[in-house]
Order: C-alpha cells, then structure tokens, then sequence
C-alpha cells in the first residue's frame, strides 16, 4: 500500500489523518481479519449481532400488521444506513483484540462512556436522519407509482411489483435513488466511525478522512460496498437469522479496513 494525498499536500495538515492507496487483496484481507476476529470472540458477538435480526423481526412485524407492506423493502434496505453506527461495540473488541486487550463483551459497551462519544452520537444521528429521509423518499416513490390504495394481500403486492410496468419503473427508480443514499453514507462513513473511536477529533475531521478515501479508491470503495450489500442480502433471506453473524463480521472487517485505509 502507498501513501497518497488526494486533496493536495498543502490541504492535509499536520495532525489531519493520512489517507493511503489501498489494493482489492485489502479488502480481502479485511474481511478475512473480521471473520478471525469473530471466531477468536463468538459467544458475545453473536450475542450483538442478534440484535440486528431481532430488529429486522420487529420492522418485518410492525409493516405486516400496519398495512404498510411497500415499506418493507425500505426499511430492511435503509437498515444497512445506521449500520456503521450500530456496529460501534465491534469496532471496538476489534481494536481490543489488536492491542491484546481484554475482550469480554461488557467492552463492547464502553465506547458510551468513551470522551469521543458525544462526535460520535452527532455523526450517528446524521446517519438516522439520512435513514428518515430515505423512507419518506421510498413512501414518496411507491405512492408515485401506485396511488395511496394499499395492497389487498402479500401475493396482490408482489403482482403490482413485478407484473406491471409501473412496479418496474418502481424497482428501477426506487434502487437507482437508494444507491445514491449509501454511496453517500458509504463517503462520509467508511472510516469515520473507527477513527472517531480510536483518535479525539470532531466529526468533519472524520468525515473528511473517510470522504478523501473513497475518492483515492474509487473502484476498491465501490467494491467494498458490493460486498457489504451482497452479504446483507444473504444474511437476509432465512428471515434476517443469517445477520447474526454476517454484522458482526462486516463490523470487525471494517475496523481493519480502517487499519489500513488510515496511517496510524
């Protein structure tokens, strides 16, 4: 990996964090860390991660029995916005673990108590507004598409979805303008979170890290950010149980993606 300055020498200051020219074996290697770092602390890892399909549960309960079945999508899918935030306690076990720290899951909960919580709780609930703006846009579509007329069943939602040309214009524009909300919350918090955990600095000096980062690897960020969707599509699907353990490892892989995105 080499050392690059992609906003210019004379724009990064002295103490400002040095963003480097990362390789896709990185990546790899990233994830490979984060799945060592699940198997070396299982038991409370997936003692997190079950949070995350117990939440999917809920969303998935709380649509079917409100009749707002169209949001369902949205909700699961805008899920992955907070995720960075949510994943505060496996970053830190990570960061544990490389120190040769104890690693007993009550840590996971100290980053509450942590002098940089207060950035950190400001940066996460950016991510929770841009996760409310991105629902209101997904009500905002489908009604676009279909009208206020809420669908009778399961079977005459999934007809209206993908046996008209409405649901296709629906699945066309709705997935175009989602992928422009997580390329901007995969640009301002791919890194930012780890680094608000592991330096005292405010939240534009993380988020400008993370931002100078995706611009120095552009095809290594957007290959991570496949990654990321494709495994929380099959962490997904046997009813969000496959989350318990893909969060957790996408949590500790992003941690060492940080390790080698950031000079230490």
């Amino acid at each position: 990996m080499t050392i690059t300055h992609p906003m210019g020498a004379a724009s990064i200051g002295r103490n400002d964090p040095i963003v480097r020219k990362i390789g896709f074996a990185d990546l790899s290697d990233a994830l490979r860390k984060g799945t060592a770092d699940f198997w070396a602390m299982p038991t409370h890892l997936v003692f997190l991660g079950l949070i995350y399909p117990i939440v999917g549960l809920v969303i998935a309960r709380l649509v079917f029995g409100y009749d707002v079945l169209p949001l369902l999508f949205p909700l699961t899918a805008g899920f992955a916005l907070i995720g960075p935030f949510a994943a505060l306690g496996l970053y830190e076990l990570s960061r544990r673990r490389e120190k040769g720290l104890d690693t007993s899951w009550k840590h996971a909960f100290a980053v509450f108590r942590s002098p940089s919580f207060p950035p950190i709780a400001a940066l996460g609930l950016l991510l929770l507004l841009i996760f409310f703006v991105w629902i209101a846009a997904a009500n905002a579509i489908y009604v676009a598409a279909f009208g206020y007329v809420p669908a009778a069943s399961v079977p005459d939602f999934l007809d209206r979805v993908f046996n008209t040309p409405a649901g296709w214009s629906l699945i066309v524009v709705g997935n175009g303008i989602g992928f422009l909300f997580a390329l901007l919350v995969l640009t301002i918090s791919v890194v930012s979170f780890p680094l608000l955990l592991d330096r005292p600095v405010s939240p534009i000096v993380a988020i400008l890290p993370s931002v100078r980062a995706v611009a120095a690897n552009p095809l290594q960020m957007a290959a991570w950010g496949l990654i990321v969707a494709i495994l929380l599509v099959i962490g997904s699907l046997p009813v969000f149980i496959g989350l318990a353990i893909v969060m957790p490892i996408l949590g500790h892989a992003t941690w060492h993606l940080y390790r080698k995105v950031i000079e230490a």
